[in-house]
């Protein structure tokens, strides 16, 4: 059986984190379909069309790996793509709660549909998409956390 893994989020910009998870869902799964969100209630820095061609960018190197922009129900995107599963990150204990929650929803509207997490390494365990946009609009190097292509993005974007 050809197992299809959909990565959601909103990657507002996709990290190191992020890719190294596509990466090691790789190790488990036949195809990683990166699905980004359009998410205009989190007023993303970057539009919908730049997050899907950065994270093109940076995973293009990794074969199975595609990426799509979505602005439906994440449910309906999975079932679009004919994928089987749904693959969540967890950073912390605190990320548990609220992706178990959307877990069990998920659960109700596709029963069919299973919810994979697993943890970026150990390196990449504290960067989030939104301490990479602090520290940058602080003048801070993110050169540590996203790819270089990400961070020149960043860095035109905080000019």
């Amino acid at each position: 059986m050809h197992v299809i893994a959909l990565y959601p989020g909103t990657f507002d910009p996709i990290t190191n984190g992020h890719s190294d998870l596509v990466r090691r869902a790789m190790r488990v799964f036949d195809e990683v379909i990166v699905a980004i969100a359009a998410n205009p209630a989190k007023q993303p820095l970057f539009s919908l069309a730049e997050r899907v061609d950065l994270a093109r960018q940076v995973l293009s190197d990794t074969a199975g790996v595609s990426v799509i922009g979505f602005d439906t129900l994440l449910i309906e995107c999975v079932r679009q793509q004919r994928a089987q599963v749904i693959l969540r990150g967890l950073r912390a204990v605190s990320d548990f709660e609220f992706e178990f929650q959307l877990a069990g929803m998920n659960r109700r509207l596709g029963p069919d549909i299973e919810t994979v997490f697993m943890t970026p390494s150990e390196r990449e365990m504290f960067v989030s998409a939104s301490l990479v946009k602090e520290i940058a609009s602080l003048g801070g190097d993110v050169a540590e956390f996203v790819h270089p292509t990400v961070r020149a993005a960043l860095a035109a974007k905080m000019r």
